[in-house]
């Protein structure tokens, strides 16, 4: 089941007690056991110190203020000590909060990392295809928003939930205590607040669900819009980028709003709830004390442990909120986690010493949507140290056939041998690492040069210094201000097009490796930069295998064999003579092409006649 998919069945069955969903998060809980026992053990202590104060109020007043039997020296020392006490109690709960602060703060950052790296760690062994059927911004958003939500769950609700559930308590047997009469009053109120209770859950649950859904909508949307800048503008989309923008935003207003009216029409009916039963107190409490049944002190001590009673209610919508936004952001985290779009891994891989760089394609069928294969019945030979180049036109296959050379992708049928061995045999680290890829676009790391060549590798100075001259980065690197240790990328210089290539190109150069891929590297260069980058294939490329993919023809015309594919299919094969002399889609590519670039040298002889 896709995990970006918002199924409402799905939905409908979790709920605040999903113990199977609560079992999977003790697995990143208990390694902090001791900071959590730390934290319900001081529970106890706060909740004690907020209970200890009403108490300290009624012996005050029926002991010394109300109590004229007492001399007044002693009801002066008797306030000043209660006082005294007061004060230590409030000492006390301080110290035991701060304590539990830190111990929460603490608990919930461990937590969330331990998380928050298993789940980065799982999202980038998943397959490429996995990538291309999920939104970027949905991803995101689990790294970020679901960890965060996650986090104020542990750190500000789940303790909080047990003190205020220990205090609940507390005071009910207080309350029992003092007078069971009045405190059976109060519970005739309880059947009324638990009804209102579950039915806000229910909406609440509902609303909140419609707000993370709309949420996540709004930032795969963003995502997508500010990476396609560029676009946007071109065209002139900016207007419809809004309109699409508003609908997505209006939709989350309507959300939160919704939510917003649920919450405004609980917390009135539980401050109502809370008035009736004070006004109980006061209409029942009144006439036991004009009856010499009850003191004032206990009254007040009665109206403070009911207030104190009804504050964890009153709080308890914001605290659903939370709880119900974690867990939520709990399923989604864990759907994520459960996605098993992984590489098939043979049991014993195998890791040659030896890599000669022979390849074969053998009956080769692949699509990336079952039923919609790109790549049908593709087969064809590369012999150790050739240049083989793939020639044909937008979405014909090329470069899905890289692909599934690095095993980004398995064949759906047929075979892909490397020495004449099936590359599902072979570990998928170790075979990257045995095939270089320059491709059109370019991912710098922010970092010098130097991190950018070497990456993960330890090169010493020499052998870097004759990877950037064969890359043709040398010039380059003597006119930037510090040299390879210039920093690029985000918080950098930026490079030119050509300039990324010529770095991914020494990127390759550094990992050595046997087999070379080249996919559409001169697409976006000059030709005095693509003059640079055939110089560095030269170098470097004998007695490599290389597989070059390229449109502008006039880079390919030295390899040893060249294929044309048309919709997944080959149509011609052989080398550039041997293609040229025989008509058909190659030499047509070839005269459109040269027919093209005599074109553009007519126009500018004359436009530099007119000048």
């Amino acid at each position: 089941m896709d995990f970006d998919q918002e199924s409402s069945e799905r939905e409908e069955k979790r709920y605040l007690g999903d113990w199977k969903l609560w079992g999977r998060l003790l697995k990143y809980i208990l390694p902090q056991w001791k900071w959590i026992l730390l934290a319900v053990s001081l529970a106890f202590v706060i909740t004690g110190a907020s209970l200890t104060w009403p108490r300290l109020v009624q012996i005050a007043m029926d002991s010394y203020i109300l109590n004229d039997s007492v001399p007044v020296d002693e009801r002066l020392h008797g306030i000043s000590y209660i006082a005294a006490l007061f004060l230590g109690v409030i000492i006390i709960g301080f110290i035991a909060n701060l304590f539990q602060v830190v111990a929460l703060e603490w608990t919930g950052q461990r937590i969330m990392h331990s998380l928050r790296q298993g789940l980065f760690t799982h999202v980038i062994k998943l397959n490429l295809s996995f990538f291309s059927a999920h939104r970027v911004g949905r991803l995101v958003t689990r790294h970020t928003n679901d960890i965060q939500n996650m986090f104020e769950m542990f750190t500000s609700v789940i303790v909080t939930l047990f003190n205020d559930g220990v205090r609940l308590l507390g005071i009910l047997g207080i309350l029992f205590w003092m007078n069971w009469r009045l405190a059976l009053l109060l519970t005739v109120t309880f059947p009324l607040m638990i009804l209102i209770t579950m039915w806000f859950g229910k909406l609440s649950r509902n609303a909140f669900r419609r707000i993370r859904s709309h949420l996540a909508g709004i930032n795969a949307f963003l995502q997508e819009a500010v990476s396609g800048i560029s676009i946007l503008q071109i065209f002139l989309r900016e207007r419809d980028a809004q309109d699409r923008f508003k609908n997505l935003n209006r939709r989350y207003f309507d959300a939160a709003m919704y939510q917003i009216y649920v919450f405004g029409i609980f917390v009135p009916l539980i401050e109502i709830m809370s008035s009736v039963a004070l006004a109980m107190i006061i209409w029942y409490g009144g006439r036991q004390i004009l009856e010499n049944y009850m003191t004032l002190g206990i009254l007040t001590a009665f109206i403070s442990y009911m207030r104190l009673f009804f504050q964890p209610i009153r709080e308890l919508s914001q605290k659903y909120t939370i709880v119900q936004s974690a867990m939520a952001s709990a399923e989604r985290i864990f759907q994520l986690l459960d996605a098993d779009d992984f590489m098939p891994k043979v049991e014993d891989p195998i890791t040659p010493l030896e890599v000669k760089g022979e390849i074969a394609f053998r009956g080769v069928v692949f699509g990336y949507d079952p039923g919609r294969p790109v790549l049908k019945d593709i087969s064809f030979e590369v012999n150790a140290g050739e240049t083989f180049a793939i020639v044909g036109a937008t979405g014909s296959g090329k470069t899905t056939i890289t692909n599934l050379i690095e095993r980004f992708y398995d064949s759906e049928e047929g075979q892909i041998l490397i020495d004449g061995m099936d590359i599902r045999r072979f570990e998928p680290k170790w075979l990257r690492e045995q095939i270089g890829l320059v491709m059109q676009d370019i991912f710098i790391v922010p970092g010098s040069i130097r991190d950018n060549i070497v990456l993960d590798r330890e090169l010493g100075g020499p052998e870097i210094d004759e990877i950037v001259r064969l890359s043709q980065l040398s010039s380059l690197v003597r006119n930037l201000p510090e040299g390879l240790d210039t920093r690029i990328g985000e918080g950098g210089m930026d490079l030119s097009a050509g300039q990324k290539q010529l770095l991914a190109f020494a990127r390759v150069l550094a990992r050595n490796p046997r087999i070379l891929i080249l996919d559409e590297a001169t697409a976006n260069v000059d030709t005095e930069t693509e003059m640079l980058i055939e110089q560095a294939i030269q170098a470097v490329l004998s007695n490599r295998t290389s597989i070059i993919i390229a449109h502008r023809l006039s880079t390919i015309r030295r390899a040893n064999q060249i294929v044309v594919i048309d919709h997944g299919r080959i149509l011609e094969q052989g080398t550039h003579e041997e293609l040229m002399a025989n008509p058909g889609l190659y030499s047509h590519l070839q005269s459109l092409q040269n027919g093209f670039a005599v074109r553009v040298a007519t126009e500018l002889r004359s436009a530099e006649k007119t000048l």
